[in-house]
C-alpha cells in the first residue's frame, strides 16, 4: 500500500498543515523553524519502526495547552490522519481470508492522536460485510436450511451470535462459525483492518543530528540497555552490530576477538563501499574498527572494560582519527546507511517509509547532489521517502511536483496582534515568501551554474519557461516509452539569442558540448547567420524553433497545437466566461504567425482583473498539470510528435 496524503493537526507549531499529497518522493521545503521536523515527527507516531511516543505535555500546542477540553469535545486530539492507497498484493491478501469483491474502495484513512483510547490507531475503511458472509457461505457450501438460520443477517457478530446459539450445528455451520470467529470480535471490518494493518509500512525517522559514537564502552553501553537509557549514537552503533551479525556480548569474548573484528571490519566496509558509488568528494576513507581493553589513563568510562573504537583511515595521508573528529557528512551518511541496513534485515521493515530530517545537511553542496541521487536510485525503488531540507542543494529540480512548501503562517495585522497561524504546507512551489522561496532559487541558480562548470553536455534555451516546456513534455512522451531529453543533457537559459555567443565564448573551452534551441523573429534572422558564420559552435549544433514547425517565425510556444495552447492559457489565466480564449479569437489576434504574440495582443484586450500574458505562467500552469498530455487526441499526438522530433535531433548531438 501507499501513502498518498496526510494532515497534521494540534502538534507543536503545526495546528493544521492542511492535507497534503505525499508521492514516492516528497520533498518539505522551508527556512529554519517553519515546522519541518514536527511535521515528521507526528508522521512517525503512527507507526514508528523506533520506540516513539506522542507526549502531550511537550507536544500539544503550548499555547492552547489550558483550552484541551474546550478545543476538543471528546476528549481526543487527533494529530496525524493519513490516507492510503491499496496495491494489487494488498487485495489479494484480502481475497484470500474474506473472498473478492469485499472492498467498496481501494483507498482508506488511518489516524491517530493525543488520548485516543488504549494507544488505539483509527481506521476508515469501506468494507461490504454482507458480501462477506456471502463468500463464506459460497465457500462453505451451506445448502437452504443451513443457511436459514442466518436470514436477515449481512455482519460478522450477528453471524456469530447465530451460529453460536444452535444447539446441533452441522459440521458446515461449524466451520463457517471458526472462520468468522478468525476475525476480531468476527467484526470483519476489524478482521480487514487486522489484514491491513500487518501490511501497513511503519515509518523509519533519523536526522543530521543522528552520528554513530565513535569510541563505546562496551560496559557502560549493557548497563544503558538494562537501565533504557541508550544515546542515539549509541543505537546506531546497536543496528551496526546487528547487522554485521554480531552482538555486545560477543565483543567480549576474548577468545573470538579477532573473528568479530573482522566480522565488523567486513560490515564496515560494505557500507563504505555502497557509500563510494555515491560520494564524489574522497574516496581515500576507511572505516576501520578496533576493539579492544580499555586502557587506564583515558578518560571514564573508557578506562575499564572493553572498548570498541571506531575510527577514519585516510589512505591518501596514511592517517587515522576517530570517527567523531572526521568529515560530519561522511559519518552522517555511514551512520545512515548502517542505521537502514539493518531495518532492511528487520522483519516487517521491508516496505518502511523514510522519514529523513534534513539529510546530509553537513554535506558540502555537490555531496548533497550526491545524496539526493542514492535516495532516487537506491530508496525509491523500495520505499517511499518523505525529507525536509532549506538547502538548494537537496531540491530535485528535475521532480517539482514532489516538492512541497512549509511555512509557518502569521498575518500581521496593523495596529492589531498577529494572527497565528502555524505550520502550514502548501504544493504550490511559487506562492510563498522570499525567505521560504530561497532554497528553490538557489536550486535553480545552481542548476544554471552546473551547467556553465559542471554539466559536460548543455543545451541552451531562451528562458526559463522553455526549461519547463521541455522537462513536462519529455516526462509525457517518456510516459508513453517514446524518445524524450536525454539525462546527459543540462538545461540552461540563455536569456535570449544575444547572451549566446559570449556563453559560448566563455565556457566552451571546458570541454562543453554545446547545443542551442532558439526563438527566431524576423529581426533575428541576421543575429543567427553571424552566429553560425561565426563557427563558434559546432556544425549542426544550433536550431531554431522553425526548423520543427512550417513557420518562418517560431518559438518554443509554436511546438503546441492551437487549441492545446488555448486549455493551457484558460487553466492559467482563468478569464471571464465572456472573455475565454478560444481557437478562433486567438489566431485572429494578430497577423504574427508566432502564437505568444498573438496571446499578447489578446490579452491587452482583457479586463483588469485577467494577469497581463507573460511566457512563464502558461508553462508553470502545465507544470502543475501535467495531466493535460495524458489525453489521446490529434492536438495532444501532433504536439507530442513535433516535441519527439526536437528531443530526437538534439539526443543525437550528445558527447
Amino acid at each position: 500500500m501507499k501513502l498518498i496524503k496526510v494532515r497534521i493537526q494540534n502538534y507543536r507549531s503545526v495546528e493544521d498543515s492542511e492535507e497534503f499529497e505525499i508521492g514516492d518522493l516528497t520533498c518539505l521545503v522551508g527556512k529554519n523553524e517553519a515546522g519541518k521536523t514536527a511535521l515528521l515527527s507526528a508522521m512517525r507516531g503512527l507507526k514508528p519502526s523506533q520506540p516513539f511516543e506522542f507526549d502531550e505535555t511537550i507536544d500539544y500546542p503550548r499555547r492552547f495547552k489550558t483550552r484541551f477540553d474546550e478545543r476538543h469535545p471528546d476528549g481526543t486530539a487527533e494529530v496525524i490522519r493519513t490516507w492510503w492507497r491499496l496495491e494489487d498484493r494488498d487485495k489479494v491478501a484480502i481475497e484470500k481470508n474474506f473472498g473478492a469483491g469485499i472492498l467498496k474502495s481501494d483507498t482508506f484513512l488511518a489516524h491517530f492522536g493525543f488520548r485516543y483510547e488504549d494507544d488505539c490507531r483509527i481506521w476508515e475503511i469501506e468494507v461490504d460485510s454482507a458480501k462477506v458472509l456471502e463468500n463464506l457461505l459460497t465457500k462453505h457450501a451451506l445448502n437452504a436450511t443451513e443457511r436459514n438460520v442466518l436470514h436477515g443477517v449481512s455482519d460478522g457478530p450477528a453471524a456469530d451470535k447465530a451460529l453460536s446459539g444452535l444447539a446441533e450445528p452441522t459440521p458446515k455451520q461449524v466451520a463457517l462459525l471458526q472462520d468468522i470467529k478468525k476475525s476480531r470480535e468476527s467484526s470483519f471490518v476489524k478482521g480487514v483492518i487486522d489484514v491491513l494493518s500487518a501490511r501497513q509500512p511503519k515509518f523509519f525517522f533519523t536526522s543530521h543530528f543522528e552520528r554513530m559514537s565513535g569510541m563505546v564502552s562496551i560496559q557502560k553501553l549493557q548497563q544503558d540497555m538494562q537501565d533504557k537509557k541508550v544515546s542515539v549514537g549509541d543505537n546506531i552503533f546497536l543496528a551496526f552490530l546487528e547487522y554485521a551479525g554480531t552482538s555486545l556480548a560477543e565483543l567480549q569474548d576474548a577468545d573470538r576477538r579477532e573473528a568479530l573484528k573482522a566480522t565488523c571490519e567486513a560490515a564496515s566496509n560494505e557500507i563504505t563501499e555502497e557509500i563510494f558509488q555515491f560520494w564524489s568528494q574522497n574516496n581515500a576513507l576507511e572505516v576501520v574498527i578496533e576493539i579492544d581493553n580499555a586502557k587506564p589513563k583515558d578518560p571514564a568510562p573508557f578506562d575499564t572494560g572493553m572498548v570498541a573504537d571506531i575510527r577514519i583511515k585516510n589512505t591518501n595521508h596514511k592517517a587515522t582519527l576517530p570517527l567523531s573528529e572526521r568529515s560530519a557528512g561522511f559519518v552522517w551518511f555511514f551512520s545512515f546507511l548502517a542505521q537502514f541496513k539493518q531495518l532492511k534485515k528487520t522483519p516487517g521493515n521491508s516496505n518502511a517509509i523514510i522519514l529523513l530530517d534534513e539529510p546530509g545537511l553537513t554535506l558540502h553542496g555537490k555531496a548533497q547532489g550526491d545524496l539526493l541521487r542514492y535516495i532516487v536510485e537506491r530508496l525509491l525503488p523500495d520505499h517511499q521517502v518523505i525529507f525536509t531540507t532549506h538547502s538548494p542543494f537537496m531540491v530535485p529540480m528535475n521532480r517539482l511536483a514532489d516538492v512541497r512548501i512549509v511555512e509557518d503562517v502569521i498575518i500581521e495585522k496593523p495596529g492589531k496582534r498577529p494572527e497565528v497561524k502555524g505550520t502550514k504546507v502548501r504544493s504550490d512551489v511559487l506562492e510563498v515568501d522570499d525567505d521560504t522561496l530561497f532554497p528553490l532559487q538557489g536550486a535553480l541558480g545552481y542548476e544554471v551554474t552546473q551547467s556553465l562548470f559542471i554539466g559536460v553536455n548543455t543545451w541552451l534555451v531562451e528562458g526559463p519557461s522553455d526549461i519547463l516546456y521541455l522537462q513536462v513534455l519529455s516526462q509525457a512522451l517518456t510516459k508513453r516509452r517514446r524518445e524524450g531529453l536525454d539525462a546527459k543533457w543540462t538545461l540552461c537559459p540563455s536569456g535570449g539569442i544575444d547572451k549566446i555567443a559570449p556563453f559560448v565564448r566563455l565556457f566552451g573551452g571546458n570541454r562543453i558540448n554545446i547545443a542551442v534551441l532558439s526563438d527566431i523573429a524576423n529581426g533575428d534572422k541576421t543575429k543567427i547567420e553571424n552566429l553560425k558564420k561565426a563557427e563558434i559552435l559546432k556544425a549542426g549544433h544550433f536550431y531554431t524553433c522553425a526548423d520543427f514547425t512550417d513557420q518562418s517565425e517560431a518559438d518554443v510556444e509554436d511546438f503546441f497545437e492551437a487549441g492545446l495552447f488555448v486549455e493551457m492559457l484558460n487553466g492559467a489565466y482563468k478569464p471571464p466566461a465572456a472573455n475565454t480564449v478560444t481557437t478562433a479569437n486567438l489566431m485572429a489576434a494578430n497577423q504574427t504567425q508566432r502564437i505568444v504574440k498573438k496571446a499578447e495582443a489578446l490579452f491587452k484586450l482583457m479586463p483588469a482583473s485577467v494577469a497581463e500574458f507573460n511566457h512563464f505562467d502558461a508553462s508553470r500552469w502545465l507544470l502543475e498539470n501535467p495531466s493535460l498530455l495524458d489525453a489521446d487526441t490529434l492536438a495532444i499526438n501532433a504536439t507530442l510528435d513535433r516535441f519527439e522530433a526536437v528531443f530526437k535531433a538534439f539526443n543525437a548531438l550528445l558527447a
